[in-house]
């Protein structure tokens, strides 16, 4: 039976009890101060980074224990090497060329996966379920990861999407819905730039003197994804290639900050253009798995996984990939001494048909529930 399978990533907002240490310091863009009050009240940002970052954290975001990251895309399907196999397979990588070639048959795309995505056992309300139950106070999910696939009715991704091929739901809607049922925030991941898409690559070639892309696809998507769903997090990725003023991007965070329906509550992170990170956003991730060891003046996330090798679910994952719980417990520890307030738990979500996914999942599982416990 063909497995469908997402990863989810929880996100744990650790505020560390550091009282004076925080409220006293004050950062180095002047954006916030941890545990301030809440004060942008009606002011009207401007679309420069100088103005941007005097904005004030959204007290929910502080307050927030735990988060799940879902990752979920056609890179499920194949489910080997990584959420990056299309690039690599594209690439030469010999490992996955043997692998297609093992698989399946010649002539077969990455776009052939499409239709074997399905997702008929996804049960949105199950998953919230778990995740309010883990402790976590919001969900983040991939609403299209660098392959340019999303999980939601893009109007201009030409049926590159989950409603119009593929399991033919709206997943981010569906998600989105659930997980606010039981009281969670909702929030989404999404890549700024898209590996082949044609638009993309004529700017790209242009060395981002045009912007067709970023107008015509990327912006709308965005606007889509706000207007739509209503997210309280953008998890914005993929932004190395281009600068901000490429990608728009202060214009972008000053309609959140000002006019979006979500302008009071949401936050977003530092993956904006060529060096924006760890400089500008709600909250730095500055790189994956970043630790800096030492208290900082700006909230800021530590992203890691469970599975020491990918981001995406891969079918020969065994159990030695695994972090240990003795390790996972030191990177909580290490991170919530330092007043960091992020946690990324890797972990397996659904799969028919598997014993090495029954073991996997009870796991991650575990390792969930003691992040709850903790």
């Amino acid at each position: 039976m063909m497995k469908f399978v997402f990863y989810f990533t929880v996100i744990s907002t650790v505020i560390f009890p550091l009282g004076k240490c925080y409220s006293e310091e004050k950062n180095v863009n002047n954006n916030m101060i941890i545990n301030a009050p809440f004060e942008n009240f009606e002011r009207k940002f401007k679309p420069d980074w100088k103005d941007l970052d005097t904005r004030q954290l959204p007290k929910w975001y502080d307050d927030a224990k735990i988060g799940i990251f879902l990752h979920w895309g056609l890179y499920c399907v194949p489910g080997y090497h990584s959420e990056w196999f299309w690039a690599y397979w594209k690439g030469g990588d010999k490992e996955i060329v043997k692998f297609m070639a093992d698989n399946y048959p010649p002539g077969f795309t990455y776009q052939d996966f499409a239709p074997m995505f399905k997702a008929e056992f996804f049960n949105a309300s199950d998953f919230a379920e778990l995740f309010l139950k883990s402790g976590a106070k919001y969900v983040v999910l991939t609403s299209k990861h660098h392959e340019g696939y999303t999980l939601f009715p893009s109007k201009r991704s030409f049926s590159w999407n989950s409603v119009e091929t593929g399991p033919h739901r709206d997943l981010v809607g569906e998600l989105s819905e659930a997980v606010r049922q039981k009281g969670l925030k909702f929030g989404v991941y999404h890549s700024l730039y898209e590996w082949y898409n044609p638009i993309y690559l004529e700017d790209k070639k242009a060395n981002f003197t045009t912007r067709h892309y970023a107008e015509s696809k990327l912006w709308p998507d965005l606007k889509q994804l706000v207007n739509d769903y209503k997210p309280s997090v953008i998890w914005s990725d993929g932004d190395w290639e281009a600068n901000d003023t490429y990608w728009k991007s202060t214009d972008l965070l000053a309609w959140l900050y000002n006019d979006s329906p979500v302008k009071d509550e949401i936050v977003v992170n530092d993956r904006w253009g060529i060096g924006t990170s760890c400089k500008h956003g709600d909250f730095y991730n500055c790189a994956d798995r970043y630790n800096p060891g030492k208290l900082q003046n700006h909230k800021w996330e530590n992203a890691f996984t469970m599975d020491l090798t990918s981001w995406g679910y891969r079918r020969n994952m065994a159990i030695q990939d695994v972090m240990s719980i003795d390790k996972f417990l030191f990177h909580v520890i290490s991170t919530v001494s330092c007043g960091g307030n992020i946690l990324e738990l890797r972990f397996l979500a659904q799969e028919i048909g598997s014993f090495s996914f029954v073991i996997m999942t009870t796991g991650f599982k575990k390792r969930l529930k003691f992040c709850n416990q903790f």
